[in-house]
């Protein structure tokens, strides 16, 4: 998940390779959204979220819960809702998938190291919480062959983006005992931690020259936080309700506050120009599932409301943005226009600047 979203997504998916096409809907934006056009619903059902363009734009991998299983597997499909493949193998769940640029081949985080079936959901007396279940990341073809894992720490491992020259991923994992961010080239090797703060560091992401790295983390302020998050850690365990957007150099230096909203704020990404950031966040209503995707200078030390321009306007959750490589369209997942309660679609809109 990058971490997955901040509601529950039931995820599931086929047992094979499928080639099964979506109806592509034609929607109008909702008003205000005046930065979105020609809006399109690619799929049309189930848990479908974090979703990310293959180098050429014609295709997106994602993760999707569907067809009666109870967590995520990894798919393929062309951005016209066309040509779905599963990629994943079938055993546990899956995360974050992210294309290498040949675009035959990409990575993501999977449990079937650990798990045959999908793991245990968390015990709803713990309040809201995500599992940190056991990730490593693997590598695969679009057609599902050459299934081979790229990490071995048996621990949460996922979340992971590959940098604009194509040569490294950063990735968040709990393999040196707290949730932190590093560096690996793309063959596993040369291994860096970037942050040591005590707390969830995750969700990074490459600016568009691979000089900087955005994330969203919520750091402990005092020994009682500190001791509630270690404590939940250890149970396997984050809360995520507090989240807030930080900006580092690609070798995590000049490590700096971005936001200071509240609630839950992730999902980050940049514009293609890499001067602002765009994110998903509840702060006006930090209780509720209603997430709205923004705009934020990336230049910006800890800006407040004011500093925002609000890009979706929804009473129910949008978030996972990500624009495509030539910077003309905007894919998100939104619970907008569901045929059943509590579904997560795909949707591509042409962006205006």
């Amino acid at each position: 998940m990058k971490l997955s979203s901040p509601f529950p997504l039931a995820l599931a998916v086929l047992a094979g390779v499928t080639t099964a096409s979506a109806q592509v809907r034609v929607l109008p934006p909702n008003q205000g959204e005046s930065r979105l056009s020609n809006l399109r619903q690619i799929t049309n059902g189930g848990e479908n979220a974090e979703a990310y363009w293959s180098p050429d734009g014609q295709w997106i991998t994602f993760q999707s819960t569907r067809n009666g299983r109870t967590c995520d597997e990894q798919y393929v499909m062309r951005t016209d809702g066309t040509g779905l493949r599963r990629v994943s193998d079938g055993r546990g769940k899956v995360t974050c998938g992210w294309f290498f640029p040949d675009g035959k081949s990409l990575f993501f985080g999977s449990s079937t190291a650990h798990d045959s079936l999908c793991p245990p959901r968390p015990d709803p007396s713990k309040g809201y919480v995500w599992p940190l279940d056991k990730y490593d990341i693997y590598t695969a073809n679009t057609d599902g062959s050459n299934f081979r894992r790229l990490t071995n720490y048996n621990v949460y491992t996922a979340e992971g983006v590959l940098s604009p020259d194509g040569r490294q991923i950063v990735f968040t994992s709990l393999k040196d005992g707290d949730l932190d961010i590093y560096t690996m080239n793309v063959d596993g090797t040369n291994v860096k931690r970037l942050t040591n703060t005590p707390g969830y560091d995750g969700g990074p992401w490459w600016s568009p020259d691979g000089r900087k790295i955005v994330y969203r983390a919520h750091h402990p302020k005092d020994s009682v936080e500190l001791r509630q998050y270690r404590d939940l850690l250890a149970q396997g365990f984050i809360r995520p309700s507090k989240v807030e957007l930080y900006v580092m150099n690609a070798d995590g230096s000049d490590n700096r506050q971005v936001t200071a909203l509240g609630g839950a704020n992730f999902g980050p990404s940049w514009t293609p120009d890499g001067k602002k950031i765009i994110f998903a966040s509840n702060y006006f209503a930090p209780r509720s599932g209603n997430f709205e995707i923004f705009l934020v200078d990336a230049s910006l030390t800890m800006a407040g409301g004011n500093k925002l321009e609000q890009v979706t306007f929804n009473d129910t959750f949008d978030g996972f943005p990500m624009f495509s490589p030539d910077g003309t369209k905007l894919i998100f997942a939104s619970n907008r226009h569901n045929d059943k309660p509590n579904e997560t679609n795909l949707f591509i809109a042409d962006w205006k600047k």
